[in-house]
């Protein structure tokens, strides 16, 4: 599960790379078939990112579930400030009257490509973290016993 997470945030920041690509790339914007195919390509992103984020705040929700269950109060610990972001960032979605977190529109603002793609770097680096904490518990309870 937590290979899934660390493949979510990866696919994450090669989209926001792609995006971050696609809006300093000044080739054509005079041309109006070349703006639609990159609008068009900017909403296929924005859907595709959209789809992950409800199975990834899902899967780091069982995990915190299931250290809560198996009493593994300092792993409980390290994860409980991201399950609080994930819970915010998802009931704390846009304002504008869209219902969705990634919208094409508001993505392409520099300042929100930035914090979206800073945020998953921060993810990755989270989510490897955690994946050689569990490794190290998981072979120390084995050799323990």
């Amino acid at each position: 599960l937590c290979a899934s997470l660390i493949f979510f945030v990866i696919w994450h920041i090669i989209a926001f790379d792609e995006l971050r690509t696609d809006f300093k790339n000044p080739i054509d914007q005079g041309n109006p078939a070349r703006a639609r195919e990159r609008l068009k390509n900017i909403e296929r992103i924005c859907c595709l990112l959209r789809k992950l984020v409800v199975p990834e705040y899902s899967i780091h929700g069982l995990f915190c579930l299931m250290f809560l269950c198996a009493a593994e109060w300092v792993t409980l610990g390290l994860n409980i400030p991201l399950l609080f972001y994930h819970l915010w960032r998802y009931f704390h979605r846009p304002a504008d009257g869209s219902e969705v977190m990634y919208d094409a529109v508001s993505i392409m603002n520099a300042d929100i490509l930035n914090y979206c793609q800073k945020e998953s770097w921060c993810k990755l680096a989270f989510y490897l973290l955690s994946f050689f904490y569990y490794l190290y518990s998981m072979v120390y309870t084995l050799v323990s016993f």
